[in-house]
């Protein structure tokens, strides 16, 4: 098994580079761009791909020619692939998400089962979706027992369930599949750390930064769809940018468009963001109407390939009203604005400064209770989720950039991402009293650690010093503290004479859930067929973090 998770990796980087690598080398774009195009461009053309499959009924054989063409486009562009590789930029950029990969997927082959705060069944469900579209289950099917088909979009699920088809349907391979897809939000969020002004070092610190967030670690290794989406977003967003350069390629416009409507046909909480990005491209940019409904039609003619089945196959109510943001009961009830004022506040507002519901994290494991207490900090507050001290770094450095910045650019942020937040607190329709960061606002806190990264520079030698302190509490508190509770090492460790039943019911009811999920089902995780000690894959992390500390050390001293 572990050489079939060799080779699933190399597949993988084959497809994921390669398949696009034709089209993005024909852009006139820097390297860095070309390769993060590539890849965004690729991951599209595999759902397309996968979706024709699911649609026309073709065997899933034909989904070898995905890595035979993966091959062949890296072999016909091995020259550009070179040149784009003595590019500074692209190196750096392929360097830092190989080590963000490689720390995301060190930390997943120590999870056990899920655990922390209330996240439940989620992974489950879309485990299960990879599925109806590789094995054509009913198509009324209810995930999850509750939700249909189109209360999510398929982007994700159809393309690891196209890798999965070339290598093997195991949990442990979806698992690995969706952790390198989350880890690829490096990639567009590199380029903007670029773009603002931060240099390769930048991106040499954004690696580290994304490393040290509990907030990006849990949710690269928790099997859902959110980073892709941010991928993809960052992406449309950074292209949006470029629209505005005095040197904008003609590409830049089309590709915000693809890359929007492929984060909505990814996640639905890419949605708010593609609209406020719309509208700043009205309001902002003031374009020609043809290049305007240009870019609309491209946009439609990807979201079509989603929508319009789902219309014509359940029809408007299922394909546009059953996601639970509307169809739960909190949901339809009371009084909506009051919700979400209520949750505002409570996004932001920590939570040991107001009085919460304990249940959801009271247990009989000490560790376990901590371990809650952090994570409902670090994964669901506005503040807390950029880093015990890195929030702090980020207000001051918005203050202090304010007073340079152009009132154009002032709104143009403003717009973005003060919408953002309230359209994506806004889109929840239920009550949530903990806070509600983890459901749409993953967009704003990788935006906020790029911003931080592109800002390193420049940051006082004191504020240098308290975030590096505030990422070490970060490190062992809301991922080491994670991870050795979702691995009960620290049960074998602490207590090596308990009953394993008692070891298990000493946690929470959600680590119950998903540990009674995986039970139940028979799944074998990333963790159960890869079985190294967590001391060894400590060990394996440290190493990956000293390179990816050692990769910021030497960029100082390039040009």
């Amino acid at each position: 098994m572990p050489s079939s998770l060799l080779l699933s990796l190399l597949l993988f980087l084959g497809v994921a580079f390669g398949l696009g690598w034709p089209v993005a080398v024909r852009l006139p774009l820097a390297p860095a761009e070309k390769i993060a195009a590539s890849v965004a461009l690729s991951l599209l053309g595999v759902y397309l791909f996968a979706w024709g499959v699911y649609v026309w009924a073709l065997p899933t054989a034909v989904f070898w020619t995905l890595p035979a063409l993966g091959t062949i486009g890296l072999t016909v562009g091995s020259r550009a692939l070179a040149q784009a590789w003595r590019d500074a930029d692209a190196q750096a950029m392929i360097v830092g998400q190989l080590l963000v990969a490689g720390w995301c997927l060190g930390w997943l082959a120590t999870v056990a089962s899920y655990s922390g705060g209330g996240w439940a069944g989620d992974w489950f469900e879309h485990w299960e979706r990879t599925r109806f579209f590789l094995e054509r289950w009913p198509r009324d099917t209810k995930f999850l027992g509750s939700y249909a088909l189109p209360a999510r979009p398929p982007l994700a699920n159809l393309v690891t369930g196209a890798f999965l088809a070339v290598t093997q349907v195991s949990f442990a391979h979806y698992q690995l599949f969706t952790a390198l897809l989350n880890s690829l939000a490096f990639l567009p969020a590199s380029l903007l750390a670029r773009r603002f002004g931060g240099g390769r070092q930048a991106m040499a610190v954004l690696a580290v930064l994304l490393m040290v967030s509990p907030s990006f670690v849990e949710n690269a290794t928790f099997a859902w769809t959110k980073l892709l989406a941010v991928a993809y977003i960052l992406g449309g967003l950074y292209f949006f940018l470029r629209t505005r350069d005095a040197d904008a390629p003609r590409a830049a416009g089309p590709l915000c468009a693809i890359f929007l409507a492929a984060g909505i046909l990814t996640h639905y909480s890419a949605a708010p963001f593609a609209l406020l990005l719309a509208l700043a491209w009205i309001f902002f940019h003031h374009p020609p109407w043809r290049t305007t409904a240009r870019l609309v039609l491209i946009a439609a003619l990807v979201l079509a390939t989603w929508f319009g089945w789902s219309l014509a196959t359940y029809g408007p109510h299922t394909t546009l009203l059953s996601n639970s943001s509307v169809t739960s009961k909190d949901a339809q009830h009371g009084n909506q604005l009051l919700k979400i004022t209520l949750n505002l506040r409570d996004t932001v507002v920590p939570h040991f400064f107001r009085t919460v519901d304990p249940a959801l994290i009271t247990q009989r494991s000490p560790w376990g209770y901590w371990r809650d207490w952090f994570f409902q900090l670090y994964q669901v507050n506005l503040l807390f989720v950029f880093g015990s001290i890195g929030w702090l770094a980020i207000t001051a450095e918005i203050v202090r950039s304010y007073r340079k910045d152009t009132p154009v650019r002032h709104w143009f942020w403003a717009f973005f991402v003060g919408g953002g937040i309230l359209l994506g607190v806004a889109v929840h329709g239920a009550r949530d009293t903990w806070g509600l960061v983890h459901i749409c606002l993953q967009t704003i806190v990788v935006l906020g650690l790029t911003f931080l990264a592109a800002r390193w520079t420049s940051l006082a030698r004191g504020w240098r010093l308290a975030l590096i302190a505030g990422a070490t509490a970060d490190l062992v508190l809301g991922i080491a503290l994670q991870f050795a509770a979702q691995s009960y090492t620290l049960d074998r460790w602490l207590a090596p004479g308990r009953d394993p039943a008692d070891t298990l019911t000493s946690y929470n009811e959600t680590a119950l859930l998903n540990l009674g999920g995986k039970v139940r089902h028979h799944l074998a995780f990333f963790t159960d067929v890869l079985p190294l000690p967590f001391a060894l894959m400590l060990a394996l992390l440290a190493a990956i973090l000293i390179l990816a500390l050692v990769r910021v050390r030497s960029a100082q001293s390039e040009p």
